[in-house]
Order: structure tokens, then sequence, then C-alpha cells
């Protein structure tokens, strides 16, 4: 999935080797650097003879927007291409996770975030208890990890409580888009592993947050802090801190201790919390 489409997305996909099969393009907001490149990137799609269908969501107006888009040039698309309004609250269900729109507030704007929440895991299975059980290698030893309770050949029954642990909490991600600091991310964000959060201006940029309906970095680590997230990632900054953001990340850890300051193709590894590689 890519989420909005500023102008250059297209090069910086090439330049860091992301791959254009993405299925889904997620907007948080119709601000023009939030949207200026979807007209392009749509395009290129078609010009490498895409015939899946690209999916777009977005908060209300999305659909309006982009049959502008599609119209815009005259040339007809190899795809088609399926828009949907998101209400916020209402998750986009993917297979063991969803994706869920929250409002937030940017002046001047129908805005949304989004959350990304894995589904609870099942337990840990014990397969040496299995083993001492006599309970064979092989189908049983799935159907009990899934919930089901087997009889063995000689007539025990074995419930999936002897072998399998309790459910474990997926991993949560939540992506601001343009925001004031607000209480829907801040319960949104409710012990996240990650908060990738907008932190356009440094505290002497307040006013001007204020007046924009921007964030600053100090204001990013409160709202991290208040919601007990693992991991703090500061992006959106304004021009005059993109050469040099480390009094955003000084203002930022004052307040919280893990942050990262966003760059152009950075990869963040989110892990389970129990140390889990994805079982």
């Amino acid at each position: 999935m890519l989420i909005d489409c500023g102008e250059g997305t297209q090069r910086q996909m090439m330049r860091y080797g992301v791959g254009f099969t993405f299925g889904d393009l997620f907007f948080t907001h119709f601000h023009s650097d939030h949207i200026i490149g979807a007209l392009g990137l749509m395009r290129t799609l078609s010009l490498q003879g895409r015939t899946e269908p690209l999916r777009i969501w977005g908060p209300r107006g999305v659909t309006q927007l982009m049959k502008r888009a599609d119209a815009f040039g005259g040339e007809r698309l190899t795809y088609a291409v399926e828009i949907t309004e998101l209400v916020p609250g209402e998750p986009v269900k993917r297979k063991d996770y969803s994706i869920v729109p929250y409002p937030v507030e940017h002046r001047g704007a129908v805005a949304v975030g989004y959350a990304l929440v894995e589904d609870e895991r099942r337990g840990r299975f014990n397969p040496d208890l299995a083993r001492e059980l006599g309970i064979p290698e092989g189908p049983l030893w799935g159907r009990i990890h899934k919930g089901e309770a087997i009889t063995l050949d000689d007539g025990r029954v074995i419930e999936p409580a002897t072998l399998v642990g309790p459910t474990r909490t997926g991993r949560r991600v939540v992506i601001t888009g343009d925001t004031r600091p607000c209480a829907t991310t801040i319960a949104m964000s409710q012990g996240a592993d990650l908060l990738v959060h907008e932190s356009t201006f440094g505290d002497e940029e307040m006013e001007r947050a204020l007046e924009t309906g921007h964030s600053t970095a100090r204001e990013a680590a409160q709202v991290a802090a208040a919601a007990g997230v693992t991991h703090l990632a500061l992006t959106h900054f304004s021009a005059r801190y993109s050469r040099d953001p480390s009094d955003l990340d000084r203002e930022a850890r004052e307040v919280f201790g893990r942050v990262t300051i966003a760059r152009d193709g950075m990869e963040i590894d989110v892990p389970y919390r129990d140390g889990a590689d994805g079982d």
C-alpha cells in the first residue's frame, strides 16, 4: 500500500527500488503536497500495462477528486480504479490485519490518520509436551493449534489449552498524516508499536503550527508519551529543517525517549513485543 502521493513519489519509488505493484493508495487528506504525485503515478502504471485494479481510499471527497484526475490528460487507463470514501472508525479488513481510519485535526481539510492493526495471534504451541503426550507430529498438531480438541486412538481427549498458550497481541502502527496533536491520535495509538507523527515545526514556530494545523516535534512526543507507544518516528518537516532536523530530534527527546527522524528511503523494523518472528 501507499499512503499519500506527493510530488516526486514515483521518482523516489524508483530510486529506492520500491515496486509499482502496490494495490492500494490511501489519502489522509487532499492538500496538494499529499496528492499531486498521483496523476503522474497513475499514468505510469498505465504505460507499464497494468491490468490489476488500483484501489483508492480516502476521506469524504476522494471520489470527486480522483474522477477529475482520471479524466485529466484524456488517455484511458489500462486498469480499473476502485474508489472508496472511508468512514472514520470503520476498518478496511485484510487477511490478518485491518486498516482503521480515524479523524485528525488539520486546518482547512477533512483529514484522517490510519492505524494498521494486526489481529490477535494464536498462542505458542508446545511441541515438547505434545511429543510427551504421544501426539504424532503432523495434522493433529495443526488442529490443536487452531483451537480444536482432538481424540487420540487410545480415547484420550486433548484440549487446546493443554498445548497452546494464551493468545498474543499483534502489532499496531499508526500514521497520522497532517494534524494538530489530538485526543483521537492518543486513543488510536494506545500501546502502539510505532507512531509515525508529523512534526512540521520546532518550538520556535509554535504559533505557526497552531495557525496552519500542524504539530511541533515536542507535541508529537507528548502524544507518543500519553499513548505509551514503543517507538516514535517524526516526519513531514518544514523546509527550514530538511537539511538539519537535529533541533526537532532534541526537542522530542526531551519528552520521549525512543525517537527516529524519518528520512527518504528509511525502513523501520517493527518486531513483535514478545520477540516472536511472526509465527
